[in-house]
């Protein structure tokens, strides 16, 4: 599998059907990044089970997403079958064996893996705002609502601190508007229940401490193999724009957290991005934009990013250009859109004078597919029809009792299971609150105190109805002020609280927190 610093992917074969020769992906330009494109049941995941095998065989960890429930058998031993050795002998394999690959489960929900999060502040108002699918005007006044909190010591860690920090913005709009720009009341509306529905999708369970620690997607074992992540993702694509936007965020931290390394001999760590249509379906321009960034700088830290689609047009040209490691399963081209999609990845390799490559992506079988890497200098190999060798592991799930044993042999096990509820922006502006009020209730009875004593120091005696509580007539019938404050009005809890959040704000600029590209903290 791994020889000379290459995985072996597949033997291609020549017209005439005989092999041709073994076609390899090499290490040091597996952080070019890549794509995996074909038909459903062409044999998409089984080629992410055995990249992702070969590169955490070769000491590289592995980060994925498990759609189907079935890439969780990559941790364990494959089983003899007749597909199997079929395929190992017709592309002359025969150095291939069974094995199973060091592999952590991870799952929003908590139900397949260990839980999974991140704070509200960490992924930053661009994401979020993409979460909660916002207006331009929506997103606006959550950025003011992140600048508020970053610059204000407001730490926003789950969906409560958020709408907190919303309900003081529209109960004190006018005032924050003078200092931060225009806050619509129907645009913190609007967030508000953009927040309910993500609670109601079960956005809640991210959102929270203790959040993922980026080394633990990182870890290389004691052998030498590096761990291959899987992310439960059956019930995470129940909501697609969630699970699209947590992929988006886990990509933004590694590029925010890892140092520049150039170009290693081997990836530092390889993420598959499977289903990458969901990121970029209706994504707005700036996002795209600033995904193309993320993915053109961040080989440079040694991350080698994998998208995986159905239709090489999923992914805009801006990003294609970037994947330099090509692995075309069948396409169907019975609409014109089909056919577009086929033309499109046949121009995307460099041709091989043996075949047409439009006519072979549409008549390739289950488990064939046609394959570039880079080679050389990094210049891209020429397309070869390849027959995909055969998985390690086990083609399909893990049984409920074999994921369980291994959640609970996992080396994060304990780690994340528990929620963290420290104070946050919903305690630190609930206690302002409880301090304003009782600081009202104060003032109030000193001030009714102090009447008490000037009415008791005139010899008077009040009674409450009896007319000694009403102001005194003018002689035109109009009532004056007296002693009462007529004018007085009660600044409820809420309007004080939040007035010394305001200023602490405006004291607190030098100590704002820098965001990345994709809104995300930079630590």
């Amino acid at each position: 599998m791994l020889q000379d610093g290459q995985l072996y992917i597949g033997t291609s074969r020549n017209p005439d059907d005989s092999l041709n020769k073994g076609e390899y992906l090499e290490l040091k330009f597996g952080n070019r990044h890549g794509l995996i494109t074909g038909a459903t049941g062409t044999g998409k995941t089984v080629t992410l089970q055995v990249l992702a095998e070969g590169f955490s065989k070769a000491g590289v960890p592995v980060f994925c997403a498990d759609i189907k429930g079935d890439l969780s058998g990559i941790a364990a031993e494959g089983e003899a079958k007749d597909w199997v050795q079929k395929r190992a002998e017709q592309i002359g394999f025969t150095d291939f064996s069974y094995g199973k690959s060091p592999v952590i489960f991870w799952d929003l929900y908590g139900e397949k893996g260990h839980r999974v999060r991140a704070t509200i502040a960490e992924m930053g108002p661009l994401l979020l705002a993409r979460l909660m699918d916002a207006s331009e005007a929506q997103e606006g006044v959550l950025n003011i609502a992140f600048k508020i909190a970053d610059q204000g010591g407001l730490p926003l860690l789950d969906l409560k601190d958020l709408q907190s920090l919303l309900n003081y913005m529209g109960e004190n709009a006018s005032e924050l508007s003078n200092q931060f720009g225009l806050i619509s009341k129907s645009s913190v509306g609007s967030l508000q229940r953009g927040l309910l529905v993500l609670e109601q999708q079960g956005a809640a369970n991210f959102f929270g401490e203790p959040a993922l620690k980026i080394a633990d997607i990182m870890r290389v074992g004691a052998d030498g193999r590096g761990t291959v992540s899987v992310l439960a993702a059956d019930k995470l694509m129940m909501n697609p724009r969630l699970y699209a936007t947590f992929l988006l965020w886990m990509l933004s931290e590694l590029f925010e957290e890892l140092p520049e390394v150039g170009d290693p001999e081997k990836p530092r760590l390889v993420f598959f991005f499977d289903e990458a249509h969901l990121l970029f379906n209706d994504a707005p321009r700036v996002l795209v934009e600033r995904v193309e960034q993320v993915v053109r700088l961040i080989r440079s830290k040694g991350v080698g990013v994998y998208f995986v689609t159905q239709n090489p047009l999923d992914v805009p040209e801006t990003v294609l250009a970037q994947l330099g490691n090509r692995v075309q399963h069948a396409l169907r081209a019975y609409t014109p859109r089909e056919q577009k999609a086929v033309r499109t990845a046949a121009d995307t390799f460099r041709q091989n004078p043996a075949f047409n490559t439009a006519d072979t992506i549409t008549t390739l079988g289950t488990g064939e597919a046609l394959i570039s890497t880079l080679h050389d200098k990094g210049a891209p190999s020429i397309v070869e029809r390849t027959l995909v060798r055969p998985p390690s592991g086990r083609v399909g799930p893990l049984t409920d009792a074999e994921r369980k044993s291994l959640i609970d042999l996992s080396p994060v096990s304990g780690q994340y299971d528990k929620d963290i509820d420290r104070e946050s922006a919903f305690e630190i502006l609930a206690a302002r609150a409880q301090k304003a009020a009782e600081a009202e209730a104060a003032k109030r009875a000193e001030e009714e105190n102090a009447q008490n004593q000037s009415d008791n120091a005139s010899g008077r005696w009040r009674l409450p109805g009896f007319g000694d509580d009403e102001p005194a007539q003018n002689s035109n019938g109009s009532r004056n002020g007296g002693t009462r404050r007529s004018g007085y009005q009660r600044e409820t809890v809420i309007e004080a609280a939040m007035k010394s959040a305001a200023r602490s704000v405006a004291t607190s600029v030098g100590r704002a927190i820098v965001r990345g590209i994709l809104g995300s903290l930079k630590r």
